[in-house]
This record gives C-alpha cells, structure tokens and sequence, in this order.
C-alpha cells in the first residue's frame, strides 16, 4: 500500500486553520446556491481518472518539506506503486495526509515538473499524473555547468567524440535499412540548405544526423547525453554567426559509405575528424569576432 509521510507544518490550532475552517464553513452553506450545470455539459464531459490508489504517504517534518514531499513521489514510483500515466491524489487529500499546505505540495509538485517527472493537467479531468519523463532536466543542468565554466568547449569537444565514437559503433551493428535512408535523406537536406537554406537551418540538420544516430543506437542515456551536448553547442555557437561548414557535407559522403559497408572504424575516425574540424572552425571565428573568451571559461 502507497503511504504519503505528513508533515507537522500546519497540525495543531492556529490562526490559518480557523481561516480555512470558516471558509470551508462558509463555501459549503453557499453550495446550494450555485447553478447546476446543465445536462447537456454532464453528458459532453469525459469521465474524470481516478488517482492511483494505495500510495503511502507519510507526514514529513517541517523545513524544506517540499524535497521530502518529492522524495516520497520518487519512492513511490520507484516501488512500483506509482507508474507512467498514473494520476496522483488531489492536491486537498494530499496535502491532508501530508500535513502540509497546498502551497508547500504545490512547490513540491513543480519541482517534479520542471524534472519532467510529472505533468500537470487542468480541466474536471485533470491533475497530477506521472509523466513518461525525458532528459529535459539534464540538458538543462548541463547547459548550466557550460555557462559556470564548469564544462569547457574542449572538453566538451572529447565527450562528443567519446561518446559519439560509442554511438556510431552500435548504431553501425543496429542500423536497418529505414535507418540507412533517415540518413541519406539528412544528407541530402543538408546538401539542399548549403545552396538555399539559412545557417541555422544547417545547424539544425547537422544536429539531426547526430540524433538519428543515437536513437539508431537504441541506448535512451545516449540519446539523452546527445541532446545535452547538442544543446550546448548550439548555444555558444549563436554568438559566432554564419561560418564556412561546407566540408562537413563531404564527410557525410565519406562517413556513411564507412557505415554502410559496416566499418564502425572507419566511421567512428570520419565523425571524430569532422567534429575536431567543426571545434577548429568555430575557435578560429571566436577569435575574429573577439568572443574567444567563452572558449576559456575553466
């Protein structure tokens, strides 16, 4: 059985508790005199999900009660009791068996969106429901360590073509023909937006080669490594403008002839050369344009 812990926040005679019973007091002798809705707006809306039952909450202590709260949601759904798609309690009956307010639950609970763990809905069918999640929160914290020069564009640099290399040799051993024409269809595109397209449009294809190749590789902490790392390179390169990326359609070329005859080798050693090409090329305009500072943040 799923048991929230409580916390002390709130139990006991105070102030805003007579509040809220006088309120609540008072909403309920108003209650007759609300309009019914009519038949036709019963009939039209879906019937509401019910929450997952059987969860364990516990009061939890007063402070930062809202980490508390969120560790006993990551339990649950660690346990088994809580899965993608389940519906948490109201926020009333939780917060009731938490002990504490709607404010502190509510923080809680934002917390664990913003870390993708949930998703709100609104509406007579909504509420809290567990979320399939995603690596939203990890590229984020990524990006922020970029920005603390915690992480510096050499370094990012070796962990794209360490991980890149691992990416390439799976999805070399994985890759269907579906997969092989995904590929070629990049290219292509990226052929198309050298003659007419806009430089972010380049960027943008450029990265979608790298993304297609980790799904191929069918690892979701490649996948979700990748986008980190994508997201911080397109982030610093924003400030460095158009630049000459031409070369990279050629290794393209060379790449997938490698991957297709299924040398992971040789593809590994073609996408390493193009990313230190690409690395070169934007040191090489920072220092045009005297932003070279953002290369040395460590």
């Amino acid at each position: 059985m799923m048991v929230f812990t409580a916390s002390t926040e709130g139990i006991g005679p105070s102030l805003h508790g007579k509040r809220r019973e006088m309120s609540t007091r008072k909403a309920s002798s108003s209650e007759p005199a609300r309009k019914p809705r009519s038949n036709q707006s019963r009939a039209s809306s879906a019937p509401p999900i019910q929450p997952a039952g059987n969860l364990e909450f516990r009061p939890v202590a007063d402070g930062r009660a809202f980490e508390e709260i969120a560790r006993q949601i990551r339990n649950e759904l660690a346990e088994g009791r809580l899965k993608v798609g389940s519906r948490l309690p109201s926020e009333r009956a939780m917060a009731a068996q938490l002990g504490v307010s709607r404010h502190v639950l509510r923080e809680a609970l934002r917390s664990l969106e913003n870390a993708g763990l949930i998703r709100m809905r609104k509406g007579a069918t909504g509420g809290a429901f567990m979320a399939a999640g995603g690596g939203t929160s990890i590229s984020s914290g990524m990006l922020d360590l970029f920005h603390i020069g915690a992480i510096s564009p050499e370094q990012l640099t070796e962990a794209r073509i360490w991980i890149g290399s691992i990416i390439v040799r799976e999805a070399c051993k994985r890759a269907m023909p579906t997969d092989i024409a995904e590929l070629e269809s990049n290219i292509d595109a990226l052929e198309a937006a050298i003659t007419t397209g806009t430089h972010p449009e380049r960027v943008e294809i450029n990265f979608q080669f790298h993304r297609t190749l980790a799904r191929i590789a069918a690892n979701p902490i490649l996948v979700i490594m990748t986008d980190g790392m994508l997201n911080i390179v397109r982030d610093f390169i924003r400030s460095l403008g158009a630049y000459d990326s031409r070369f990279v359609l050629t290794s393209r070329r060379l790449f997938m002839r490698k991957f297709i005859a299924g040398d992971s080798e040789g593809a590994a050693q073609e996408l390493e050369e193009s990313i230190n090409r690409l690395y070169r090329t934007y040191l090489k305009n920072a220092r045009v344009l005297g932003v070279s500072d953002r290369f040395n943040k460590r």
